[in-house]
């Protein structure tokens, strides 16, 4: 791998290079997205060859700011979230050479949109009980490999559900279940899925919003090549939990100004709306003002530690913390609005693109709000992570830890 020692002076250098080769106001705006991919410059802390410089992470903020001040396009990362937030990292870390090449240039541009397979009916708290199944395919080509992703198919039958733009998605990231016979952190697969592939069906599910921004996906006799697993055999919890870390950083971590975000819009309410203040609510604000302050600068010092490293459990406290101060502050403003709060005229089934907290009515964002705290992870899993792996309390007694998930009662 080709290492780099590039700083701040000669990674604005390099986005002169580009915005000279390509003029945001005449290049069309894939190609602009894949020169800048190609120049490195799409995650500066990515390899050379594969959208980066093998730069330190904190040099990217550079290269935002430039490309900005210039008229730039970016990938709508909103819109890509679950591809550059979850699947991006994983097939760094766990895919081969071809994998890389393959997908982290599309995913990045926007060009292909990804979803998340991990949630079933049965399997969302506890996503170790997981039961879709991918079964080797024993009928012609060669074997699949342990170690390596190679020749070979797999057949993989079950149900996701929760699946975030799965109606939009090209791609998805899969967890299944392989091996039956052992416990059932062990005996998991993690593969990439071809959301277009025969026997794949995706059925919207109506929320409390009155929109379908979910979606539960059937997989029938799904095949999938074994060029297509991540990681070894067996190993797949291994691979979710690099997902599952990066998912709560990108639900939790994310960069606001001061009073921005969603506390902005429950300030402005606050001061358009005078004659409904009372000093039990000015005492609320005041506290939802001082948590989001101090979320965002625990945000801040995330970032700086992912700069030098992978998130780890960390990454939960910020997620359960985003979770609860959004649901208080959502709900805060619609006491602030009074009798007007109560209003909400927003049914009409929609199938949307991403979560909009700020662009949207108080009643929606008080609605959706509500499954903040079981997105990305439950709060009560989250607050037993927080206590086992950031504070080194005890575990909570197990008794399933060493029975085979075939003998599980369900």
């Amino acid at each position: 791998m080709t290492t780099t020692t590039v700083d701040a002076e000669q990674l604005r250098g390099r986005v002169g290079e580009l915005l000279a080769a390509h003029d945001p106001a005449k290049t069309d705006r894939l190609e602009f997205l894949q020169a800048r991919f190609d120049a490195g410059l799409a995650w500066v802390h990515f390899p050379v060859g594969l959208g980066g410089l093998d730069a330190p992470r904190a040099l990217q903020s550079i290269v935002e700011t430039e490309l900005a001040a210039a008229g730039a396009p970016d990938n709508n990362p909103r819109r890509i979230g679950i591809g550059l937030g979850m699947a991006a990292p994983t097939v760094l870390a766990f895919g081969t050479d071809e994998q890389r090449k393959r997908f982290l240039r599309p995913l990045w541009t926007g060009e292909e949109v990804w979803c998340q397979l991990f949630s079933e009916p049965g399997a969302g708290s506890d996503l170790a009980a997981l039961g879709t199944r991918a079964v080797r395919d024993g009928s012609g080509g060669p074997p699949a490999n342990e170690g390596v992703a190679g020749g070979g198919d797999w057949v993989v039958t079950g149900q996701k559900v929760w699946t975030s733009v799965a109606h939009i998605a090209r791609f998805a990231i899969l967890v299944t279940r392989t091996d039956p016979d052992v416990p059932k952190h062990q005996g998991m697969t993690y593969f990439i899925c071809d959301m277009e592939a025969p026997g794949v069906d995706v059925r919207p599910l109506r929320q409390i919003t009155g929109e379908a921004e979910f979606n539960e996906v059937f997989l029938t006799d799904v095949r999938i090549p074994d060029a297509h697993r991540l990681g070894k055999v067996g190993e797949g919890w291994k691979v979710a939990q690099t997902t599952l870390m990066n998912e709560r950083v990108a639900i939790g971590g994310h960069e606001i100004p001061r009073e921005g975000g969603l506390l902005g819009k429950v300030t402005q309410t606050w001061r358009e709306h005078p004659e409904l203040r009372t000093p039990e609510l000015q005492d609320r604000l005041l506290k939802q003002w001082v948590e989001v302050e101090s979320l965002r600068l625990a945000s801040g010092r995330l970032r700086q530690q992912m700069a030098v490293g992978a998130p780890g459990p960390e990454g939960s406290a910020l997620k359960l913390a985003f979770s609860e101060i959004n649901q208080a502050l959502s709900g805060l403003e619609i006491e602030l609005m009074g009798e007007e709060g109560l209003r909400y005229d927003d049914w009409t089934l929609r199938r949307p693109e991403l979560v909009d907290f700020t662009g949207r009515g108080p009643g929606y964002r008080y609605l959706r709000a509500k499954g903040n705290s079981i997105e990305g992870g439950t709060s009560e899993v989250l607050r037993n992570i927080i206590a086992e792996r950031v504070l080194g309390l005890p575990s909570e007694p197990r008794v399933d830890k060493d029975v085979a998930w075939k003998d599980l009662p369900r």
